[in-house]
């Protein structure tokens, strides 16, 4: 008897351009689908933490990546496979314009189209054989969305567009209008959203604000997108696109296969080193398979919030990830207690593995404002964005990676930090311009650098943290407390 793969029911959320509303109709139709009784997956294209944030609240399970330039194309569908178990249907939320991605190649005459969009929404959409739904902005379009509607769906005839999300529509004249267009292009209408401010989500300078900072107010915040869609779309005809998905789910990718060429034994539970995790409002970018490779790896993961607590008893190992530090400056330097924890734990050879905010909160100050002080180094905040994936190669030996070892990260910050001469840098690659450029630091015990890179990718350097953080373990002082006393 031959057993035949399942498609998990799968549509993804895409559009024109950025700024068309995808984040807002992607969590309301999460919310959407979970009210009408739906197990849904929820997942992003590219390297954003924020809106699977925001993903998260809305399906209640965790919100995943898919990014081919970071893990390679050959893990995304396994990935989404991963996190697609238990459900009944997965939401994927584009990133930019629809066949927006990474080039990698300069010449503007390339015919090879895998020079073009790499990672982009139509790729991933292309890899896992899942419809696509455009959210368009249509405040400013009229007869003309045809024009524009013909395009996208000619422009890669392997990308199935199933239907068009109408955003900011104006009045029923203006919609009549725009179902006209769609239907001059064969193109179903699957909801109308009118203009409605109170439907954005708060941002700053590094986009939306993260749900975890938000706490009640985000929750509020998908409940109304959720009531808001829950009228608008049609869930049927969705739900019925999300069905025509024609690739079968592949062999789900598994933390423990990952690690399997670079376990040698998983350690006995009461033997398991305890990896403390940085979270709460000052650290919320992670990627979900992070903890889960560390536990497969051996490690007892416990989280802990820097801006209150100290190091959890018998820390081996800290993970510090992104984050926002400059929005919580006062309060993690007003924690005296953990800071000394941390410069202990690193004076006495203990890992830490730390990941652009993480690398900020290890400075000395940021800004005159005191911050870990772990490195003898400095951060500032500034209007400059430093945006983009890079392949970088590891300068030396660390807790993580061997001299010579080669990554595809990205980095995504405003802040910088000045680096002494006699620092060893974490990593090395050339920018846009070709020119050589160097991140990060290294020392015994740290691995901090502004690069985040996707654990999935990174199987046998997580192994090997875990195995250094295995070596040994420091105990707390009898007479701490696991909360700072502010």
């Amino acid at each position: 008897m031959v057993t035949v793969s399942r498609a998990t029911p799968a549509v993804v959320i895409a559009a024109p351009s950025s700024g068309s509303g995808k984040t807002t109709v992607t969590t309301g139709l999460i919310g959407a689908l979970r009210a009408a009784g739906h197990r849904v997956a929820p997942f992003k294209v590219g390297p954003d933490y924020i809106d699977p944030g925001y993903h998260a609240v809305a399906a209640g399970r965790p919100g995943r990546n898919l990014d081919p330039n970071l893990v390679g194309e050959k893990l995304i569908a396994p990935l989404f496979a991963h996190g697609s178990a238990g459900a009944d249907i997965a939401v994927v939320e584009g990133v930019m314009g629809l066949f927006d991605g990474r080039i990698t190649s300069d010449d503007p005459d390339a015919a090879d189209t895998d020079a073009l969009g790499i990672g982009s929404t139509a790729h991933v959409a292309s890899i896992i054989g899942a419809p696509v739904v455009l959210v368009v902005d249509a405040g400013g379009h009229s007869q003309s969305l045809a024009a524009v509607l013909h395009g996208f769906l000619s422009y890669d005839t392997s990308v199935h567009i199933a239907g068009v999300i109408l955003n900011r529509v104006g009045s029923p004249r203006h919609e009549m209008v725009l179902r006209q267009a769609c239907a001059r292009v064969g193109v179903p209408v699957f909801g109308v959203l009118r203009r409605d401010p109170s439907l954005t989500v708060p941002s700053r300078h590094l986009g939306l604000i993260p749900a975890a900072e938000r706490s009640a107010d985000a929750v509020a915040a998908v409940a109304s997108m959720t009531d808001h869609l829950r009228d608008a779309l049609d869930l049927p005809a969705i739900v019925a696109a999300a069905r025509q998905r024609r690739i079968p789910d592949a062999a789900p990718w598994s933390a423990t296969d990952a690690l399997a060429p670079y376990v040698d034994g998983a350690p006995a539970p009461s033997s398991r080193p305890v990896i403390a995790v940085a979270g709460g409002a000052a650290f919320t970018f992670g990627y979900a398979e992070h903890t889960e490779m560390l536990r497969a790896a051996g490690a007892e993961v416990v989280a802990f919030d820097p801006l209150c607590d100290r190091l959890p008893p018998d820390t081996a190992g800290v993970v510090i990830g992104g984050g926002f530090p400059e929005e919580h400056a006062e309060e993690l330097g007003a924690n005296h207690e953990l800071r000394a924890d941390l410069r202990a734990h690193a004076a006495a050879g203990r890992p830490i593995h730390a990941e652009c905010a993480g690398l900020v909160y290890l400075a000395d100050r940021l800004d005159n404002r005191p911050m870990s002080g772990v490195l003898d180094i400095a951060g500032s905040f500034g209007p400059t964005l430093t945006l983009g994936y890079r392949d970088a190669v590891a300068l030396g030996d660390s807790v993580l990676f061997r001299a010579g070892e080669r990554v595809t990260g990205h980095e995504f910050h405003r802040s910088t930090v000045h680096v002494g001469d006699a620092s060893t840098p974490a990593w090395a690659w050339r920018d846009v311009e070709g020119r050589p450029a160097t991140d990060g630091v290294v020392t015994d015990a740290v691995h901090a650098s502004y690069l985040h890179v996707h654990p999935a990718a990174i199987p046998e350097a997580l192994n090997r943290f875990v195995s250094r953080v295995g070596s040994s373990s420091w105990t707390m002082p009898t007479n701490s407390s696991t909360q700072a006393h502010r």
